[in-house]
């Protein structure tokens, strides 16, 4: 009696024993032998702005997107982010996909071409970087930094397709009434650093109507922090255009609608030319909405969903 009862005891005591351990693995490891599965999340990271009706527009692209990218069952989850000026940010991204114990995150930067907030301030804050004037610029601004548990993978750009080209194309023979006396204006936000990217691209997408609307002349201007927000860049633009043409198209090459610049800024540059009514078309729209960039979303993710996999096959 005596013998069965120490075997009984020593038995409860194995059982106790391994449960214990099998609940500190499960602690270190919550997902248990799932932990070891991918599970990724879709972040699209935009600039962020003061006005109601940009932020709607980012919000709108996300929810055409969204529901294609979680189709195929590889996707987690998939969010929108304000790199600046409005939550959610960033950092209130990333955590909520740790907390739902996400693996990767692929960042889908919707920005047209490289600009610091691309190359620098996007992977200081998600801590893949640590570029000393990015660092002071988002102390300054206060854009929290976080480098979540999660891996984190960025995408290329907008301008890595046609889709500007595109959209602008489509934009400009919308509007257009008379292509052989008519030039284009494009006004994009602009960043100093990268001047020549940003001129670069916008001169590539006045060749591109040039050759598809047969619109022979084109100049650019800014209306962002490059032209201190003053409305004489978009004036001296078109004057350049109205030397070759009796006629100006101005089109904003902005990712979105923001009263400030597409109103205020441009509109005020447009009003600074003599007799504009017939000199001057202009509709105040923007890059969204366009199915093109929605389309761009739907594969860029599912292409990174796709690398990811494959690297974690390899490994």
């Amino acid at each position: 009696m005596k013998t069965r009862l120490i075997i009984m005891l020593a038995l409860v005591f194995a059982g106790l024993t391994g449960f214990i351990s099998s609940c500190k693995d499960s602690t270190a490891n919550p997902a248990g032998a799932a932990g070891a599965k991918q599970k990724t999340g879709v972040l699209l990271v935009n600039h962020g702005s003061r006005s109601a009706t940009w932020r709607q527009a980012l919000l709108d692209l996300e929810a055409s997107a969204k529901d294609s990218i979680l189709a195929g069952g590889d996707v987690h989850g998939v969010k929108t982010a304000f790199m600046e000026y409005n939550e959610p940010s960033i950092a209130t991204r990333l955590k909520e996909f740790d907390a739902e114990g996400c693996t990767d995150v692929i960042i889908v930067p919707v920005f047209l071409t490289v600009s610091p907030h691309s190359f620098d301030d996007i992977p200081t804050i998600i801590g893949q970087k640590e570029d000393p004037q990015s660092m002071e610029v988002l102390k300054i601004e206060k854009i929290e930094r976080y480098t979540p548990k999660a891996k984190t993978h960025i995408t290329p750009l907008l301008d890595f397709t046609d889709i500007v080209q595109k959209n602008i194309l489509r934009r400009v023979k919308a509007i257009s009434k008379d292509t052989a006396n008519e030039g284009l204006v494009m006004i994009a936000y602009g960043d100093e650093t990268y001047t020549k990217e940003w001129s670069a691209l916008l001169n590539g997408v006045g060749e591109y109507v040039k050759a598809n609307a047969g619109i022979n002349a084109h100049a650019h201007g800014w209306c962002g922090h490059i032209a201190h927000y003053n409305p004489d860049s978009t004036t001296v633009a078109i004057n350049r255009v109205l030397s070759k043409k009796p006629k100006a198209i101005v089109v904003p090459v902005l990712v979105a609608h923001d009263e400030m610049f597409q109103v205020k800024i441009i509109g005020d540059g447009i009003n600074k030319i003599e007799n504009v009514a017939e000199k001057i078309t202009y509709k105040p729209d923007a890059i969204l909405p366009d199915p093109n960039v929605t389309n761009w979303v739907i594969n860029i993710s599912r292409e990174y969903v796709m690398k990811v996999q494959n690297r974690t096959a390899q490994k």
